[in-house]
Formats: C-alpha cells, sequence, structure tokens
C-alpha cells in the first residue's frame, strides 16, 4: 500500500514546490513507482515536471468538483514512473465551488484510497495557506515533511504547520494517525552565520525528525522549473540536484527501516 506524503508550510518560498518536485522525480529515478499531486493553483509543481498546464483539459480541480474520473485526469511526466495529478489556475474557484459540499474534507481522501495500492509513494503538493486544499491534504496524508528556509522566520511557519496538524489530529479529528515526517532545510548556504544559526535554532526548539541531507542554493535548482525540468534532468551533477538524490536515498533508508 503506498505512502501518502505532504509537503507543506504556510510560509510561501521556502521551497515546498521544489522539494515535492524533485523529491518525486529521485524516488522514481531509483525506481520507486510515484504518483505527485498538485493541489496548488499556481500549478507550478505541474509545469515543473514538463506539463503545459495551459493546455490541460481534466486537473485536480474537475476532479474534486467531479467532473472528471482519476483515470481520466492522471497525466505522464517526463520522468518514468512519476505519474501526475496536474493543476492550474482553475484550481483557485475550488473553495467557493466546495461550499456547502458535505465531507468536503475527504474528497482528496476518498480519491487516493482508491489507488493507493498501484503506488509506492504519493506526494502532495500543498498550497502556502491554511485553506480547504491544505486540509484535504492533511487529512489525506500519512504523514507531512516541512521544507525550511535557511532564515530567520523560519520557526513562525513551522510552529504554524505544528498548530495545523495538531488541529486535523485533535481538534477537528480528521486524521489522527497524521504524522510529521520530518523537517528539510531548503537553500542553505554554508557561507553565511544565519543559515547555520537557523538549523541550530530549529534543533534545539522543535523535537522533531530533521533530515540530514540540507539541500543548498543553487542557480542550477533555480533555473530547473523554467525547462520544465527536475534538477537531475537538468544538470544531474549540480550541488542541487546531488542533496536531492541525497534526500531521497535517507527518506527511502528510513522509509525501509520503520517496515
Amino acid at each position: 500500500m503506498g505512502k501518502i506524503i505532504a509537503i507543506a508550510n504556510q510560509k510561501g518560498g521556502v521551497g515546498k514546490t521544489t522539494t515535492a518536485i524533485n523529491l518525486s522525480s529521485c524516488l522514481a529515478d531509483a525506481g520507486k513507482k510515484v504518483l505527485l499531486v498538485d493541489i496548488d493553483p499556481q500549478g507550478n509543481a505541474t509545469s515543473g515536471v514538463g506539463i503545459m498546464k495551459q493546455t490541460l483539459e481534466n486537473t485536480v480541480y474537475e476532479l474534486f468538483i467531479g467532473e472528471c474520473t482519476f483515470s481520466e485526469c492522471l497525466t505522464d511526466s517526463a520522468v518514468d514512473n512519476l505519474n501526475v495529478i496536474p493543476s492550474n489556475v482553475n484550481l483557485s474557484g475550488a473553495e467557493i465551488d466546495l461550499i456547502g459540499v458535505e465531507n468536503r474534507e475527504y474528497i482528496l481522501k476518498n480519491i487516493l484510497d482508491t489507488i493507493k495500492d498501484l503506488y509506492e509513494y504519493i506526494i502532495i503538493d500543498c498550497p502556502p495557506s491554511l485553506n480547504v486544499l491544505t486540509v484535504n491534504a492533511m487529512v489525506a496524508a500519512d504523514s507531512v515533511i516541512v521544507p525550511i528556509q535557511c532564515e530567520y522566520y523560519a520557526l513562525e511557519g513551522l510552529s504554524q504547520l505544528i498548530h495545523t496538524i495538531n488541529l486535523i489530529q485533535d481538534r477537528l479529528n480528521k486524521n489522527p494517525q497524521l504524522e510529521l515526517e520530518g523537517v528539510v532545510f531548503t537553500m542553505y548556504d554554508s557561507r553565511t552565520n544565519l543559515s547555520t544559526e537557523v538549523v541550530e535554532n530549529v534543533k534545539e526548539n522543535i523535537h522533531l525528525h530533521i533530515y540530514k541531507t540540507l539541500i543548498p542554493r543553487n542557480v542550477r535548482l533555480a533555473e530547473a522549473p523554467s525547462h520544465g525540468k527536475p534538477v537531475i534532468y537538468y544538470d544531474s551533477k549540480c550541488k542541487g540536484a546531488v542533496a536531492y538524490m541525497e534526500l531521497a536515498e535517507e527518506f527511502i533508508d528510513l522509509e525501509e527501516d520503520i517496515i
């Protein structure tokens, strides 16, 4: 049975979509069968794996409102072993369209529960806000990976997300089994004291699993999405590609240890 992992942080600009694209691609490159679900209306995870989001007939929006089936929405990516449920700007209307829909927090869970046996990992790229889409991801997910940018307000975004997870688990009682898989540091710059201080500060104040792999600031990593490619297919030898391959290896090793 596939494991569902939400990539989430309510703070924007932290490398959330970059992590969703490149972790899912590196897992697929390692031979794992992976599904990437883009529930961000910006659709950057969709275009980042080579899919033209503007021309799509069916996206996660049509799936949410019942106008298409999972198979009609499923799209191949430029990466072997990686399928995508794509998104585009149409999804921005979902909040309004789903008002009054019964059990709307369970729409994504109900869809993924029917197909999760087809994949080893299902990665959900969440929007950078707490809305009905993010709640759907948290209800559907087994765990959450939180990318944190190595900057001054890093702890603030993490604290907000931990509060949201607690809300889903306890007060709303929507998904009491939801776990925080771990924290990934992004945009790490070893030349600055700030990056090192942020990493140490989070380690001291938040008692969570923290991935050893640090994702560096890297020009090639930043360029890759504009070419519609995960970084391992854009420049496999750059520091960003090497880091995400190491993160995928670390992730797989931890999963196998749990099993």
